[in-house]
């Protein structure tokens, strides 16, 4: 070997981290399948925090800050456990409510660099790369973390709304703080009867899924709509996963697809499901080729574009979450799904232009036609679609006929449920919105003799409280979050979407069907569809 190394250090410069924590007998253990739960409570470091607490769809977070080498957190840690097993995750008894983690401050990791150089070979006489891993001291890694919280002691617990700790900090002086110290908390017991003074709930240790719920009740608070967003999201994932594992794109359904895939570029709620529909829509073309489609390749075709849809994150990495939050039922059985859909259905029709109008109606109705698994529903739906003997100019019209639409299906739905006791009774079929959320809708309201309501509207109104409601309240909790991008504006999804992919592999198919969708859907897609062009000539 030679007696001399040419390092090259800018040829290859790569870092990582290996925690200094050893491995147990407890982690062998659980290798070799000890029948110990995997925690519940989630793991955080400085890298992870502000992001994880940021998108959490929970109203409250608790973060223990503790020490791995500390014996009372060891003596804790089954304690937070068992209170965090109610609450997280999707098998949890009361999900989405509050979300537990953990942070250690006392992590600390060991860095190593790799550096690919030149060396050259006595023998062979020529030169040869080579790779070297040079380790770096260790360092805390949570340590900054945890002095933004002034943890002075371990174990600490920390109450707040998520967004609060991902944004900022905490000081013990400080006055009119929304993150507390929760002082009392040293057993599961008493930890989670500080929560239910807190929140006035009676959740148990023992609660089972759908048991001792403490459910919102939507009818009477408008401010709920906001955390629905979450499950307009995992409606939107669940659409795509039903149609992808029951193979049902095909020759005659493939078109229907790309036009509510434009719809939701344009005017999806989330920004996150708005940039991953255009990833799918971009890539339309690979997974499902535009061509014929002849028998003996629609098969293949089908379950190549299946299994090439699970790299893409329609609604983000988070998503699904398993669990329903403004949707979530008192029975596993009851709203969930459909809830979730109806609510993205309602956000697509107020966010319209009124030139919009007609065109997403149809890409709606069509949509559900062929899309949606249950076939009473989709055919009563359908049927409903088949009544509208004129296009629609306006958002309004659009809006306020899916509104009397959804009405309908709940006036036949009330009548089936409540013979078949198969609703929801928290929460039953109703004409929507009830009194409560808007006075103004209503007129008159008078009952019929087979006990059903009969209601003057005022039109107006009810259309205002629709805009209100499934536009500027449902997207609130977004804008709290910065997930709308700066300023609350749409001008970062262009960016977005123009950097995410790639408009050198921007198919014939699906480059046409942006380009409709930019008449369509407005000046967001047409934007983002000249930048897609630009990008595309100068790789060319």
């Amino acid at each position: 070997m030679s007696p001399f190394s040419i390092f090259l250090p800018f040829l290859l410069y790569l870092s990582f981290g290996v925690s200094s924590v050893p491995i147990g007998s407890r982690s062998i253990l659980r290798a070799l399948g000890d029948p110990d739960p995997p925690d519940a409570a989630i793991d955080l470091n400085t890298t992870s925090f502000d992001e994880v607490l940021r998108d959490s769809p929970a109203s409250f977070a608790i973060v223990e800050y503790f020490a791995h080498w500390c014996p009372a957190c060891r003596n804790y840690k089954p304690q937070y456990e068992k209170v965090a097993r109610i609450f997280n995750g999707a098998d949890a008894a009361h999900p989405g409510i509050i979300i537990m983690a953990r942070v250690d401050c006392a992590l600390k990791v060991t860095f190593f660099s790799l550096v690919l150089y030149l060396d050259f070979h006595s023998v062979k006489r020529c030169c040869v790369l080579k790779l070297l891993t040079l380790p770096s001291p260790q360092s805390q890694i949570n340590i900054k973390l945890c002095d933004r919280f002034s943890v002075g002691h371990y174990p600490m617990l920390l109450w707040g709304p998520p967004a609060k700790f991902a944004s900022g900090g905490w000081e013990p002086k400080k006055e009119k703080s929304e993150i507390l110290a929760i002082d009392d908390g040293r057993t599961s017991e008493r930890l989670l009867e500080w929560i239910n003074k807190k929140m006035g709930s009676s959740y148990s240790l023992d609660d089972e899924k759908y048991e001792n719920e403490n459910l919102p009740l939507n009818a009477s608070d408008p401010g709920q709509i906001a955390r629905a967003l979450y499950d307009v999201e995992e409606a939107t994932w669940s659409a795509f996963d039903i149609i992808f594992e029951h193979k049902m794109i095909k020759s005659e359904t493939r078109d229907p697809l790309i036009r509510f895939l434009q719809l939701l570029v344009a005017h999806h709620p989330s920004r996150r499901c708005r940039k991953g529909s255009a990833e799918i829509l971009l890539n339309f073309d690979d997974l499902w080729p535009s061509d014929l489609w002849p028998v003996n390749i629609e098969k293949n075709a089908t379950y190549h574009g299946n299994d090439a849809f699970k790299g893409f994150q329609i609604c983000g990495k988070e998503i699904p979450r398993g669990y329903w939050i403004f949707c979530r039922g008192s029975k596993n059985e009851t709203r969930g799904y459909s809830c979730g859909l109806w609510v993205l259905l309602h956000s697509l029709s107020v966010r319209l232009e009124d030139g919009e109008s007609h065109i997403a109606f149809t890409a709606i109705c069509d949509f559900i036609h062929n899309f949606f698994i249950c076939q009473e529903c989709r055919r009563h739906f359908y049927e409903m679609c088949s009544t509208v003997s004129y296009p629609f100019n306006k958002t309004s019209q659009f809006a306020l006929w899916l509104w009397d639409t959804h009405n309908k299906v709940n006036e036949r739905l009330k009548k089936e449920e409540e013979s078949l006791g198969t609703g929801d009774p928290k929460f039953p079929k109703m004409l929507w919105p009830p009194k409560q959320l808007c006075p103004s809708c209503y007129r008159s309201l008078k009952k019929k003799s087979d006990g059903t309501s009969q209601v003057e509207w005022n039109l107006d109104a009810v259309f205002k409280f629709l805009v209100g409601y499934y536009g500027n309240m449902l997207v609130s909790s977004y804008k709290d979050n910065g997930l709308l991008g700066v300023g609350g504006n749409e001008r970062s999804l262009v960016d977005d979407m123009a950097t995410s992919t790639s408009a050198v592999a921007v198919p014939v198919g699906a480059a046409l069907g942006i380009a409709l969708a930019s008449c369509a859907f407005g000046a967001l897609a047409c934007v983002w569809r000249s930048q897609q062009k630009n990008r595309k000539r100068r790789r060319n």
